[in-house]
């Protein structure tokens, strides 16, 4: 590229001039490229280590005068052929302009104004695009990236770092590229070169350590390897960066989310050393991430910035010191100390913001006031008035409760259609909507609704509820109510004796944050239920049969007024989200919620849990409870160890836990007892339920170490859950199922809900959800990994019974199959990506690929490599592979494709062979490129597939009318007849049944599809060692092929005359006395003479009489072809006298013969008599040779010097 000239005082140190004018020098510095010596060595050493070559490119181009010693650097260059394009555009537009200047001082100041010039009117095109963030020397280091690993532009540097990597037991100093899909090492010391190429997608395990042998080390583990970098300037910077490709890395293999830059990232005032946009991206959404799982907010929040400030508490009386975060909708408060106070401030409430007067006591306060008439006082705010001024800027964003005409389903949601503001017009009132205000869900709760008419109840725990009650709103009065309440230490002690059933679904809306969700989208729920019901879906399938299992128990469910509130909750969550539809657990948790709240506010639950408090634990392979349940056994060995040990001979703690993770206890527990804890996970998160499964196994630990087998421990555990009760509620209680079930003679005593829930708090409430989130990633990439290798063994178990592959071969090809679907989610359009992966599939369909990597496969894999001619046969092959026509091929039809060709036998590899040139395999525009006369055969192309039915039409008009009459008749009676559904379901099974294909049923193959045919044979044939034989023999079979299809048509046609192509073109051909004779024999002439040309064209040199003058020139060997065409191919029915006119006029002068045709019993007949054929496709071929090579050959190929060096000959040339 060119630069801002820069003064050089030493040209030549480290550098090689390798050319020169009397103005210019081009130099390429030392130690890049080959040879070098010992000087070349030191200085590519030093720049690995000092990274100069990040800031150095290897090629540069000087501009000198002969007076000056001083050179001026005015362009660069990371390759050869980038330097040599600047090179020659000097030569040819500066060279001559400046060799007329007297003056050296006028050639220095016009060559350095017209670079200055290029780069500024380079700069502006760019301004039009995308602004350039990143700085000089990150740019650097991506093209570097780029060069060594060979990575296209489409891979985007994130930060990269200086490190040591261990190669056995010598570290190796280089630097750590991190891109945003593979991790990256390159070192150079001595001469030895280190190149590390690591997708995402295949890391396993990503820990931090620090050991005797490896001192503060990462380490990165994949399936085969162990990878360990040390010596990091800021470890925990360069760690945490790699979580967070690797946690995208997982993404894409669980649902297929692709990395997508946030394009709304404010810019810096400045461009920031060594930090590229991409680096800033990620710290963005680190933070984001904390702040909403810190205050509960939904995905779409984005922190805009945060503070030191102090907050006036009135409750006690004192300045609180704490962070003031600020985003688009809510202004969030943080003590420092923890628990001391939390407050979550929305925007759409703040009715007023101003400066209060400042004082030495109260500095720089702002004071916020709400609708609900809460002030809050904020104070030592260091820049006030930026604060004030971001504040504002947000209000006036901030949409009011009334929306306008636009639906609030246009901001959430992704299956919202553009007719979804009609369904609230005045056309929509006319027909009953299946979810209105005048259901008695859409306003009360279902224990409302059937404690209704209750008696009143004065006994001691309805007492102790209305005590709760009272607490509650004393705390109300002093903290405050609602979303903007003060929450505190003493909320959370309020939570631990249990919410009172009055206020329980009011406080869950508030604590889950789903509160602010539904007061920021009214009428989104009644909307999406119309929109969704009566939709068939599988989830919707699945909802219905699970309807009347979510707590039969419970009398709220024995009647359609709570099954119809379930439906539509559910059905209107799986509509909203498809992506996880409906999971078994879901109906059970929703139950649940709709006993204490609305429908709407139960939706709204659900969305908090599915999508943010319990992520991906509801989708299609509950991969959020699997690692969740890897984290319950880490921490079992971290608290209880003896008990892990037992429990893992076992194989107890994997059964347990999925059961208590994805319904929060509900299912295994009594009711009462169970939303006791549920109250303390919407306030804590999932923390609470890893306190209380802890505190289980502690409880059982001494009967759990003495049990023998699994199921033991299992009955151990399902009784003491069984008798969990909760002795305050107010309610009867409802008999639990597993309870009945399991209860035995001597049932164990009672254990105490709040007693089980304090003990947790006392012996594991050192957890901290930092930490459990750490734990997650790692258990993340586990389990998504170990799912990968679970869907590999399906399908490798699939297609055992229906391929000939070895499992390690099958292994390797799904390997393979699934990298080039990876790499087009890398670098292939963003949209097409989720099209090609579908995880609710089948394990065999779920990956797909389009045809350009279909080629790249069949051309590494395939055992017919055909040259120049290899792509169209694999796009022929792709067509037939594709039944369904989506321009996409799963695996199964993958390896169809290749086993036929690897291990069938002579007559089914020559029946694949056979089909790639008839359609759909075959083009009609294929068919015509090989008689090269699309313009002379529009009518044929028509006529093409009308061959066979030309033959019916005859057959038809050859039947007498009285045979026709006859026909007509059993037709009349056969309507007449009534068939009962037994000859239907007759008929139904036997279509059902699999038709097993033989050569009869193959359709037979016109001339142009033969032409085609004999193209692919000579095209196949020309790396084997039995070259000239193969060639000899495929041409005796295609002369005899000729002459078969020539009496097939004289037989089809019988006394009919056939149009020749001399009346099409007379002068091709010399008419004799007898012209009918002659008509056949041109014609076998004409079509012989096609094949010959075909040929001629697929492979080698034409024949000499084919041949123009100036081809003749070039034409220094004998080809096989020229064998071929002067023996074999010779008709010895030609007569003497028969002229054929050879050259181009000859191929215009052909037209397609519609009536001749082969099948492939003839095709296979005339294979047979050639021993040469009979050997090359009855040899059997090993795929593991091209796996190696294949994998050996990596996705992104690193490009050498080697091919620096060759470009560079090119161009002295």
């Amino acid at each position: 590229m060119w630069i801002q000239p820069e003064e050089v005082l030493l040209a030549g140190a480290l550098w090689v001039s390798e050319r020169a004018n009397p103005f210019f020098i081009l130099q390429r510095r030392r130690g890049h490229g080959r040879g070098g010596g010992l000087s070349g060595l030191l200085v590519g050493t030093l720049d690995v280590v000092l990274d100069s070559s990040a800031r150095v490119a290897p090629y540069r181009i000087l501009l000198q005068t002969a007076d000056s010693q001083i050179y001026w650097s005015i362009a660069c260059g990371s390759s050869r052929k980038e330097i040599t394009e600047h090179w020659d555009w000097l030569e040819s537009n500066l060279l001559q302009t400046i060799s007329i200047f007297e003056n050296d001082e006028d050639v220095t100041t016009f060559v350095k104004g017209k670079i200055c010039g290029i780069i500024a009117e380079e700069n502006r095109l760019k301004q039009g695009e995308e602004q350039e963030e990143d700085s000089g020397k990150f740019r650097e280091a991506e093209l570097k990236m780029r060069r060594l690993f060979g990575m296209p532009d489409e891979e985007k540097l994130v930060n990269y770092y200086s490190c040591s990597y261990w190669k056995g037991r010598v570290p190796r100093q280089g630097w750590l590229y991190l891109s945003v899909n593979h991790l990256c090492f390159y070192s150079f010391l001595l001469g030895k070169e280190v190149t590390l190429v690591v997708p995402w997608t295949e890391v396993t395990q990503l820990e931090k350590n620090a050991t005797l042998v490896f001192p503060e080390s990462i380490r990165v583990s994949t399936r085969h390897t162990e990878h360990f970098f040390s010596m990091f300037l800021t470890i925990n910077d360069t760690f945490k960066l790699m979580e967070q490709l690797a946690n995208i890395a997982m993404r894409q293999l669980l649902d297929n989310e692709a990395f997508a830059a946030d394009r709304s990232l404010p810019k810096p005032c400045k461009t920031l050393k060594n930090v590229s946009a991409l680096k800033r991206d990620f710290d963005a959404r680190a933070k984001n991430e904390w702040y909403r799982t810190m205050f509960r907010l939904t995905q779409e929040e984005r922190l805009d910035g945060h503070t030191d400030c102090t907050l006036w508490t009135p409750f006690a009386k004192m300045h609180v010191v704490g962070q003031l975060f600020i985003s688009n909708n809510y202004i969030c408060f943080n003590s420092r100390e923890e628990d001391l106070c939390q407050l979550i401030i929305p925007l759409r409430e703040v009715s007023i913001v101003e400066k209060a007067d400042s004082s030495s006591v109260l500095p720089c306060p702002v004071s916020i006031s709400t609708k609900n008439k809460m002030n809050f006082l904020f104070a030592n705010l260091k820049d006030r008035d930026f604060l004030v001024q971001r504040i504002s800027d947000f209000l006036q964003r901030t949409p009011d409760r009334s929306w306008g005409d636009h639906s609030p389903l246009s901001l959430i949601g992704h299956s919202v259609s553009s007719s979804l503001p009609g369904c609230s017009s005045a056309g929509s009132d006319h027909k009953v909507r299946h979810y209105h205000p005048g259901l008695p869900t859409s306003s009360q709760s279902l224990l409302q609704l059937y404690h209704r008419d209750a008696p009143e109840d004065l006994g001691p725990k309805a007492m102790k509820e209305r005590m709760k009650e009272e607490a509650w709103n004393i705390h109300f009065s002093e903290f405050g109510r609602g979303v903007c309440m003060y929450r505190t230490s003493r909320t959370r002690e309020l939570i631990l004796n249990g919410i009172p059933e009055s206020l329980r679904g009011e406080l869950w809306l508030l604590f889950s944050g789903a509160q602010n969700e539904m007061a920021s989208h009214p009428g989104y729920y009644g909307d999406l239920v119309e929109q969704a019901m009566g939709l068939c879906s599988l989830a919707t399938e699945e909802i219905e049969r699970d309807l009347h299992r979510s707590m039969p128990e419970h009398r709220a469910f024995q009647n359609e007024t709570g099954i119809a509130a379930l439906r539509r909750v559910l059905t209107a969550y799986a509509h909203r989200n498809p992506g996880i539809g409906y999971c078994q657990a879901m109906n059970i948790v929703t139950s649940v919620l709709l006993l204490y709240c609305t429908e709407e506010e139960a939706f709204w639950l659900l969305v908090a849990l599915c999508e943010r408090m319990l992520p991906d634990y509801y989708n299609t392979r509950v991969v959020g409870a699997l690692v969740d349940q890897g984290v319950f056994e880490e921490l079992t060995r971290a608290f209880l160890p003896l008990l892990y040990e037992h429990m893992q001979e076992l194989g107890v703690i994997s059964t347990i836990s999925l059961s208590w993770f994805l319904t929060l206890f509900l299912s295994v527990m009594p009711f009462d007892s169970a939303v006791l804890l549920v109250d303390c996970f919407f306030y804590e998160g999932i923390k609470v339920i890893f306190q209380v499964a802890l505190a289980v196994l502690h409880d059982n630990m001494d009967a759990l170490l003495s049990c023998t087998d699994e199921g033991e421990a299992m009955t151990i555990l399902g009784r003491y859950l069984d008798n969990v009760v909760n002795k305050q509620t107010v309610t009867p209680p409802i008999p639990h199922l597993h309870a009945l079930l399991t209860s035995g003679d001597t049932p164990p005593p009672e254990i105490d809900v709040f007693d089980l829930i304090k003990s947790s708090y006392e012996k594991f409430g050192s957890l901290r959800s930092d930490i459990i989130e750490q734990m997650r990633f790692k258990q993340r990439l586990k389990v998504i990994q170990s799912l990968e290798d679970t869907a590999k063994r399906s399908v490798v178990r699939a297609m055992m019974t229906e391929s000939a592959f070895s499992i390690e071969e099958l292994e390797e090809l799904y390997c393979l199959f699934k990298s080039k679907h990876m790499t087009s989610c890398y670098w292939g359009p963003s949209g097409s990506a989720a099209e090609r992966h579908d995880p609710s599939l089948p394990y065999l369909e779920q990956y797909r690929i389009e045809p350009a990597q279909f080629t790249q496969l069949f051309t590494a894999l395939a055992p017919w490599i055909c040259g120049g001619h290899t792509p169209t046969l694999s796009a022929r092959l792709f067509r037939l592979l594709d039944q369904n026509q989506d321009g996409l091929i799963n695996f199964k039809e993958f390896i169809t494709g290749l086993s036929g060709m690897y291990h069938g036998d002579m007559t089914e590899k020559l029946k694949l062979l056979y089909k790639l040139h008839l359609p759909p395999a075959l083009c009609p525009e294929e068919a015509e490129s090989a008689l090269e006369a699309t313009r002379f055969f529009t009518e044929d192309e028509q006529r093409e597939p009308s061959f066979l039915s030309n033959l019916d039409s005859l057959q038809q008009q050859a039947v007498t009318p009285g045979e026709e009459g006859k026909d007509g008749e059993e037709d009349i009676e056969e309507k007449k007849e009534v068939k009962d559904y037994r000859y239907y379901l007759r008929m139904w099974a036997k279509e059902k049944e699999p038709k097993r294909e033989t050569i009869k049923d193959l359709p037979r193959m016109n001339q142009e599809q033969f032409i085609e045919l004999c193209k692919t044979l000579y095209n196949m044939f020309s790396e084997e060692l039995l070259e000239q034989e193969l060639y000899h023999s495929i041409a005796t079979v295609a002369s005899l092929l000729l002459r078969i299809g020539e009496v097939g048509k004289k037989f089809s046609n019988g006394s009919k005359k056939v149009e020749s192509a001399a009346q099409a073109m007379p002068h091709t051909q010399v008419l004799l006395a007898n012209p009918q004779k002659e008509e056949v024999l041109s014609e076998g002439a004409s079509s012989e003479s096609q094949v010959c040309q075909a040929l001629a064209d697929a492979q080698l040199e034409p024949v000499a009489p084919l041949t123009s003058d100036e081809e003749a020139k070039d034409d220094t060997s004998v080809s096989s072809y020229s064998v071929v065409s002067s023996g074999s191919l010779q008709c010895e029915d030609i007569a003497d006298d028969t002229v054929l006119i050879g050259g181009r006029e000859q191929r215009r002068g052909s037209v397609l013969d519609a009536d001749w045709s082969i099948t492939f019993e003839q095709v296979l007949a005339s294979m047979l008599t050639e021993p040469p054929l009979v050997d090359f496709f009855e040899k059997k071929t090993d795929i593991q040779a091209k796996m190696a090579a294949c994998k050996i050959q990596r996705a992104v190929e690193r490009q050498t010097s080697s091919t620096s060096d060759h470009e560079l000959s090119q161009h002295s040339t």
